[in-house]
């Protein structure tokens, strides 16, 4: 019995989760902690999640919210960027943290797409939730949960 309790603890890794992490999220350099504790969170997310949070609360997507539009598309193909139902919560912290990084650059170009791709993914997300589902239905793709996730914990006005 102090065997297995020994065992136990020594194949316990502290680093394996962070306080921040849901129980199915394995701690990584982009995880909730590392992505707000690493970057300055600019304004333009704060403004989004903001919106998001209030939006959410009063009308709960009750609405059926449009898809994003070929041109909103591009724009996300331009860098690399999967649609969000596509987009796994690894390739969602990447992403954000990308954008923090673009928001803040001195290069015009870069911030404003930032901002507006950030703007892209928000609609998406009011899609996928006023639908109630992802049109993926396969456990991988998970983004719009880490995204959302990023919006609660960034807004002032979370619970």
């Amino acid at each position: 019995m102090p065997e297995d309790l020994i065992e136990k603890k020594s194949n316990f890794d502290l680093t394996s989760r962070s306080a921040f992490s849901r129980n199915d999220e394995v701690f990584t350099s982009r995880s909730y902690a590392a992505l707000l504790a690493k970057n300055i969170i600019p304004y333009s997310h704060r403004k989004l999640a903001d919106n998001y949070i209030i939006i959410k609360k009063i009308f709960k997507f009750q609405a059926v919210m449009p898809r994003i539009t070929n041109t909103e598309k591009r724009l996300l193909a331009k860098y690399d960027f999967n649609t969000l139902e596509f987009t796994t919560v690894k390739q969602m912290y990447e992403e954000l943290a990308l954008l923090q990084k673009w928001s803040m650059s001195p290069d015009e170009s870069l911030k404003k797409d930032s901002d507006e791709i950030l703007e892209i993914r928000t609609k998406e997300l009011k899609f996928i939730i006023a639908n109630s589902y992802a049109n993926i239905s396969n456990e991988i793709y998970k983004g719009y949960l880490a995204l959302e996730s990023y919006f609660t914990e960034i807004s002032k006005y979370n619970d």
